[in-house]
């Protein structure tokens, strides 16, 4: 509601279909994330595969996600968020080195390895090995 009475400043967009999701990561100077909970973290995997630099809370899943490739905050520290977002904006090699970062980080994150991952957790549960 407060960033509504910011005007042009702020955008509050609702729902993005994924064409205009693509636009906004690939154009956006980072993404902010300061979430208080997450179950895996998939914008911060979707901007830094746009090679988007990422600020992200240094709680739940983001640091895991995240890991060296982006900015970790403290998601109710404002100062801390405002610092991040600060340097980000004003450092041409802090963003170049976090977007390449970030593209190589979120090369880590692929269907194959979620299912592999996946699989070695049902056949540890199961007490089996899957025949290949």
């Amino acid at each position: 509601a407060a960033a509504r009475t910011l005007g042009d400043a702020v955008r509050v967009t609702g729902f993005v279909e994924d064409d205009a999701l693509h636009l906004l990561y690939a154009n956006a100077t980072a993404l902010v994330y300061p979430s208080l909970y997450e179950g895996f973290g998939l914008p911060a995997l979707e901007a830094m595969a746009h090679g988007t630099p990422v600020i992200a809370s240094n709680t739940s899943s983001l640091p895991e996600v995240v890991g060296e490739a982006g900015i970790l905050i403290d998601p109710t520290d404002v100062a801390a968020i405002a610092g991040a977002m600060g340097r980000i904006a004003v450092d041409e090699r802090l963003r170049a080195a976090l977007r390449r970062a970030g593209r190589d980080r979120a090369g880590e994150f692929t269907w194959d390895k979620t299912a592999a991952a996946t699989l070695a957790v049902y056949e540890q549960v199961l007490g089996t090995r899957a025949e290949a």
